[in-house]
């Protein structure tokens, strides 16, 4: 033990470690990790055809056709970096890591937000070092995939919000409405029109942020703030989307401001009925592998699917004889989707909880607690540990220590909350407002992507700028007397 500890880092000092800290391990994961992807050329593609043939669109047998199969926020991106560093994938990545990085600050300001000012830079540096130091979406610069922009904008869009939020509790109290809080909507919902350019279920965050402000201003005094607030970031959430709308009209005849739901190639059949019957049992990431995925391109083996697909041994025969008819000609045809469809009205119908509550509760699970190993050169598996251990330990100790790294980050996060909620004094009223959005977005996105056909664990990665914001809350000081901006153990002290 030192007799006497060494004075705490100035916060430049803090901030510079800090960058340093996460730049290092983004160009880790980017230069040692590199991760191809199956959506990646597609992305590659379209960013290529746009930028060389000007057209938005895939090759086809019959040539280059315009597509609205992806929404164009990724490939724009992918262009630009084209332009200015070179097309490629390590220039992709590099690309990605810094922008990685970049929102890594817009989690510290954004936690910032949700805090009296006397906390503001305790706070930023807390959530800072978590995000810095996270490797779940710094995993995903090293691979083509939109996930690092989606998560980028949705931090960005997420300050406005929170910080309309805040504001509102003003207005709430009687003060003014200065043209600059009704600016907030408007920057906000212009923030989430881009971020839906990129990811299409984007708009969420306009969707969680209208419970909140209608239960701030529930009087029937306040329900003009709430109309307006809601105008000002619809109209700055469409202003972005109008340009692909009007293409996709030009182009195809159909309104369509976002991406098709099943998005498949004009030749592709889209198997909904088999898609509704994975819906009444799939939970795990390894089943989306091995049915949806191989649909129309591989086999499909009955040995692959789990028992919980079937309610008794004359569903698992009908499933094993649609199966037989798909794996003779590997083609999904209407007749084969009916009959999956039709299985799954059944199932529906005799355990009506299981599709709408077990089932999206048991693919919540997934999306939060997998390893995220999807992008690393490790099976991922746990289990059976004996064997898993047996055959490569480092492999199964870098499983179990992501694995637990998402209990962490969302244990974090609840006692951050709960930190937060029971903070006394009218000061803090206000920023409960914000801390209810970051709630409400989170809990909305994943119920919505317990719908989706193929839940990847990737997608939840937009949740995490709320996540670390909320865990950072956990260093709100004990007292107004303690002052030090991060715990012992990462000051450096002993």
């Amino acid at each position: 033990m030192l007799a006497h500890p060494p004075r705490t880092l100035p916060s430049k000092r803090q901030v510079a470690l800090a960058a340093l800290t996460g730049l290092l391990l983004r160009l880790l994961l980017v230069l040692r990790f590199p991760a191809p992807a199956g959506d990646s050329a597609i992305y590659e593609e379209l960013a290529s055809n746009w930028l060389h043939a000007h057209v938005y669109g895939l090759v086809y047998a019959n040539g280059l056709v315009p597509s609205d199969m992806r929404v164009p926020g990724y490939p724009a991106f992918l262009a630009i970096i084209s332009l200015l560093i070179g097309r490629g994938g390590v220039a992709f990545a590099l690309a990605q890591a810094i922008l990685d990085l970049g929102t890594c600050f817009l989690v510290a300001w954004l936690a910032s937000q949700l805090v009296p000012a006397p906390h503001r830079r305790r706070i930023a540096l807390a959530a800072l070092w978590l995000a810095v130091t996270c490797p779940f979406v710094a995993n995903y610069a090293a691979v083509v995939l939109p996930e690092v922009l989606a998560t980028f904008l949705t931090a960005a869009a997420l300050i406005p919000l929170v910080r309309g939020c805040v504001a509102s509790a003003d207005l709430d109290a009687g003060a003014p409405a200065h043209r600059s809080s009704w600016n907030t909507w408007f920057a906000a919902g212009l923030l989430a029109g881009l971020g839906t350019l990129v990811r299409p279920e984007t708009p969420l965050l306009l969707a969680a942020l209208i419970p909140v402000i209608a239960f701030r201003w529930r009087r029937r005094a306040d329900w003009g703030k709430f109309v307006r607030a809601v105008a000002l970031a619809g109209a700055g959430l469409l202003l972005p989307l109008l340009p692909w709308g009007v293409r996709n009209w030009v182009r195809f005849h159909q309104v369509q401001f976002l991406a098709p739901r099943y998005a498949a190639s004009p030749d592709e059949y889209t198997p909904r009925g088999l898609y509704a019957w994975t819906g009444t049992w799939l939970m795990r990431f390894r089943d989306v592998y091995l049915v949806p995925w191989n649909v129309g391109s591989d086999r499909v083996q009955l040995g692959d699917i789990p028992p919980a697909a079937f309610d008794s041994p004359d569903e698992r025969a009908r499933v094993a004889a649609l199966l037989d008819r798909y794996n003779a000609r590997l083609q999904m045809t209407p007749e084969i989707d009916r009959a999956f469809a039709e299985l799954a009205r059944e199932r529906t119908a005799r355990h009506p909880l299981r599709t709408v509550l077990f089932v999206p509760l048991g693919r919540a699970a997934t999306l939060w607690f997998t390893p995220r190993t999807e992008l690393l050169p490790i099976s991922g598996h746990l289990w059976p540990l004996r064997q898993q251990w047996h055959d490569d330990p480092v492999a199964w100790g870098v499983t179990a220590l992501l694995g637990a790294l998402n209990f962490f980050y969302v244990g974090l996060a609840l006692a951050g909350l709960l930190r937060a909620l029971r903070e006394p004094g009218a000061a803090w009223r206000a920023y409960r407002g914000g801390l209810a959005l970051l709630v409400a977005f989170t809990l909305l996105r994943t119920a919505f992507l317990t719908q989706v056909e193929t839940p990847e664990p990737r997608y939840v990665l937009e949740c995490f700028p709320a996540v670390l914001a909320l865990g950072a809350m956990c260093w709100l000081p004990r007292s107004p007397s303690s002052a030090s901006p991060l715990p012992r153990a990462v000051r450096g002290e002993s």
